[in-house]
């Protein structure tokens, strides 16, 4: 296990083009801190730097008090899992798992108890004489797993290794890695731009845009009190709603709609009175029942829940909205339905940060 600390990190290419800003966590031993984000917001680049496939252009890395910054990938004591697997088609799945110790030259005795190991931890130990392409995808990426967990490192990196797998199997993979994490109780980064992977596996997660740390946070933590709107509308699924509305006495005026405030969000909302904002619901805080009328375009059953898809009486585009409501409904395309907001996040149309009481302090 290890400790981990990313002070200041920037990475900044030869064409000026910068990649990430500032980048600061310190890292727990025994942590799974998932990086999230969009395509191109830096994430992978940042798990890259640790490893040390990319160069540090500004900061320090800091591993159990050293400072290995500069050191070569091979003297950092890491291992890392990719989305593509990397194995060795020629090699069974026993030399795949042994690769990175013979090298080091290591006493075959030791290599062949640490190789059964790891295939024991990841039901794997009847396809050790096979090769990487008689193997499931799954199968193929335990493999990989195996190869970091022979190794033993300081810590193991993860860059997406789900993005290859079907539904089923990431979801089957998913619980694996967690399962591993807490068997080993080996401090662990994680590369996703899936938030379901985020919110299940993470202690905490790093949430990224544009080469920015929005905010870092444990799962309930971001889903309940995200920092601004970019982490509202990233987080969840369905995502939250937005409306534009105006903070005037008790009462919140938006498209076609008003919604009551109780007593402690207009003492948060004191200072914006008169003033636009924009309100933020999430799907599953929209109850059956109130004073708000959604016109019905789509009703999705899912089983034990349904999406309601529609607008707030009317159809225009900033009036549109998703109800996720418990239980099987039969709403039909033109019905409306009557609802409430049981839970409202605020944020400022200027800065697009969350209204809190910290905020305002």
């Amino acid at each position: 296990m290890a400790q981990l600390s990313l002070q200041h990190l920037d990475k900044i290419y030869d064409n000026k083009v910068q990649a990430v800003y500032d980048f600061n966590i310190d890292i727990e031993q025994g942590e799974f801190i998932v990086l999230v984000g969009p395509s191109g917001c830096g994430k992978s680049t940042t798990l890259r730097m640790i490893a040390g496939l990319e160069d540090i252009s500004k900061g320090h890395l800091i591993l159990d008090g050293k400072d290995i910054t500069t050191l070569p990938p091979k003297d950092r004591d890491m291992a890392m899992v990719f989305q593509n697997y990397a194995l060795y088609g020629h090699m069974t799945i026993y030399e795949n798992m042994a690769f990175s110790l013979t090298l080091r030259k290591e006493d075959p005795n030791i290599i062949h108890k640490k190789v059964l190991a790891a295939a024991e931890i990841l039901d794997l130990t009847s396809q050790l004489n096979k090769k990487p392409n008689q193997l499931s995808g799954g199968q193929r990426q335990r493999v990989a797993m195996g190869r970091a967990i022979v190794r033993n490192p300081k810590l193991f990196l993860f860059d997406e290794p789900l993005s290859n797998l079907d539904a089923k199997l990431r979801g089957s993979t998913r619980r694996e890695i967690m399962l591993l994490h807490k068997r080993l109780g080996a401090t662990m980064l994680y590369v996703t731009h899936d938030q379901t992977e985020a919110l299940t596996l993470a202690d905490r997660i790093v949430c990224m845009s544009m080469g920015h740390v929005q905010q870092i946070g444990t799962p309930l933590e971001l889903y309940d009190n995200p920092a601004n709107l970019f982490v509202a509308s990233f987080i969840g699924l369905p995502p939250m709603n937005f409306f534009e509305v105006l903070v005037s006495g008790d009462k919140l005026i938006g498209p076609h709609f008003e919604a009551e405030m109780n007593p402690e969000q207009k003492d948060l909302l004191a200072s914006y009175q008169g003033k636009h904002i924009t309100l933020g619901v999430r799907p599953e805080n929209i109850a059956e029942g109130g004073t708000i009328p959604v016109k019905v375009s789509k009703n999705e059953n899912l089983g034990m829940n349904t999406l309601v898809h529609g607008h707030i009486d009317g159809t225009a585009a900033e009036g549109k909205i998703v109800c996720k409501f418990r239980g099987w409904c039969d709403y039909k395309d033109g019905d409306i339905a009557m609802v409430s907001f049981k839970k409202m996040h605020f944020f400022d149309k200027e800065t697009t940060n969350a209204i809190t009481r910290e905020a305002q302090v």
